[in-house]
């Protein structure tokens, strides 16, 4: 098979290729804008791979969009703008990637007759949940840019299996945590603080809690989901393990021995999200499961990162 992945120089997307060309003979073509969150030496050990080819461009660029796609089978989107902080700042770059990047990827899949278009999603299109966990059927409650707009991405990704019978699944998954991550993201920048002496910043008084998977994780959920899923339907990805982010903190600072000292409460953001927590019975009953303990991945991202 023949993938396309977008946003592949990305977090998520550049571990998803590297699982592509070492656990499968798939041909994967790789793009990325290359802005902030993407940069090529995320693929520098599978970039010139016989079977893999990057290109650099913009998921909005209509043409170059419908020239790749005349020559793939399958679509994996996971290029998006995905800071929640970038997004309450300004919400326009949000809009035009998530939702009109993928809607020009989507139009270009119809034209090209695409076998299977995979939206990569996020558990906080549900919004927060303070008992239970979400499944599938959940309404949509999102509350803020970023989270508005992956749900409104997913909305029009799904409406295209309807209207135009496009092959399109959708995976949601929990906070992720690994190797590549940007250092804007909560481990990774806890991590880099807190090698170096500095303070790490918590938002309000630590309790808010994530669902933690570690990427490897969730790349082998996603390509699960890619060979084996029902087109028009929707799969949580999680792990099960809820973790407050103060104690996130804390493990980070143990792992590393440094003292707890460097904890530092800052002002909470705006609609800061309480809790997220998911269902995953559907992915497991395609004959996925979790690996990796919290810990173990933990210890695999800090001797990344360090």
């Amino acid at each position: 098979m023949r993938i396309l992945v977008t946003g592949g120089a990305g977090f998520i997307g550049s571990n998803y290729v590297h699982y592509l060309i070492e656990n499968t003979d798939d041909t994967v073509v790789t793009l990325d804008a290359l802005t902030y969150a993407g940069t090529k030496e995320n693929l520098e050990a599978v970039i010139d791979h016989p079977r893999h080819e990057f290109v650099e461009g913009d998921i909005r660029d209509r043409t170059l969009v419908t020239e790749l796609l005349e020559d793939i089978d399958a679509v994996v989107n996971f290029a998006a703008e995905s800071h929640v902080d970038r997004s309450i700042q300004s919400s326009e770059p949000f809009v035009t990637t998530n939702v009109h990047g993928t809607q020009t990827l989507l139009d270009a899949a119809v034209e090209g007759n695409i076998e299977r278009f995979l939206q990569i999603s996020t558990d906080e299109v549900y919004g927060q949940v303070l008992d239970g966990t979400f499944n599938e059927d959940d309404p949509l409650d999102p509350r803020n840019p970023y989270a508005a707009t992956k749900a409104g991405a997913d909305l029009l990704a799904l409406s295209y299996e309807t209207t135009y019978d496009l092959p399109v699944l959708v995976t949601r998954s929990s906070n992720n945590y690994g190797p590549r991550q940007h250092p804007e993201k909560l481990i990774p920048k806890l991590v880099s603080r807190a090698t170096a002496g500095q303070s790490l910043p918590i938002y309000g008084d630590g309790s808010n809690v994530r669902e933690w998977t570690f990427v490897e994780d969730n790349c082998r959920a996603i390509h699960r989901v890619l060979q084996d899923g029902t087109p028009g339907e929707i799969y949580n990805i999680g792990s099960g393990v809820e973790i407050p982010n103060i104690e996130v903190a804390r493990r980070v600072l143990d792992t590393v021995g440094a003292s707890h000292d460097l904890i530092e409460f800052v002002e909470d953001r705006p609609g800061h999200d309480q809790r997220y927590a998911l269902d995953i019975q559907k992915v497991s009953a395609l004959g996925w499961e979790p690996q990796w303990s919290f810990d173990e991945g933990l210890e695999r991202t800090i001797d990344h990162f360090v």
